[in-house]
């Protein structure tokens, strides 16, 4: 898909996951291996809670964000359509960027790579033929949770999400902005972020702590979606003289 600000997708292409025989990738290996098992251990209840929380369209989660602000600090017909404009197409060519990363690299999930860990070469990572991630049909949430069905490097969560708040951001001009997202998952129980950045790094982890992405794909997603929004404060949406 062309993408609306980038001059090509491409251009944004990620350091890409780690070598599956080095330490990095071992160690990303192990963190996803505890924390992201839907028998974890070491995961705490608000950790859990959290990853399920995010595990819903990021244009509806950010959409409310966007709403709330606008209310808040009154923001007039011609300055919310900059607001929506600015990060609904940082947000597009943030999944435009993602996707097409994550097909250069065709890189395997957590489940597979734990699974399959006999046949990767590194002796740091021991195989389980039996590990479910926590976002497995039988966590008692609606709608049910599953291995997203595209390969893992990097996030779309992360891309999307990194996109969207750094566009916020520059749009008013600071990253210490309060405020909460709703999310689908939980309507009652929204959770409350006092920067954007707090709340895109609670988004890197939760896609560990749900068991489908491994750290390198969730921080090079977030570089990619910041990056998006870089270059839409460079070229586009500058002020007329």
């Amino acid at each position: 898909m062309t993408p609306f600000l980038l001059p090509n997708a491409a251009m944004l292409r990620s350091d890409g996951p780690n070598a599956l025989k080095s330490k990095a990738y071992a160690d990303d290996f192990n963190e996803v291996k505890s924390l992201g098992s839907l028998t974890s251990t070491t995961r705490t209840a608000d950790e859990t809670m959290a990853a399920i929380f995010w595990q819903a369209q990021p244009g509806g989660l950010y959409g409310g964000v966007m709403r709330s602000l606008s209310a808040r600090f009154g923001l007039s017909t011609a300055e919310n359509a900059r607001l929506f404009a600015m990060v609904s197409l940082a947000t597009a060519d943030g999944a435009i960027a993602c996707w097409n990363d994550k097909y250069y690299w065709n890189f395997w999930r957590p489940i597979d790579a734990i699974h399959e860990a006999a046949s990767d070469g590194n002796p740091k990572t021991q195989a389980d033929p039996n590990w479910k991630p926590l976002f497995d049909p039988s966590t008692p949430t609606v709608p049910a949770l599953s291995t997203p069905a595209f390969p893992d490097h990097p996030s779309g969560h992360s891309c999307v999400s990194s996109a969207s708040l750094n566009a916020m951001k520059d749009f008013f001009g600071t990253d210490k902005i309060a405020f909460d997202i709703v999310s689908p998952r939980f309507p009652t129980q929204p959770r409350h972020y006092d920067r954007f950045s707090l709340a895109l790094k609670e988004v890197i982890d939760a896609r560990v702590w749900g068991g489908i992405h491994f750290r390198t794909a969730d921080e090079q997603g977030a570089v990619i979606g910041k990056k998006v929004a870089h270059w839409e404060r460079k070229h586009y949406f500058q002020r007329v003289r």
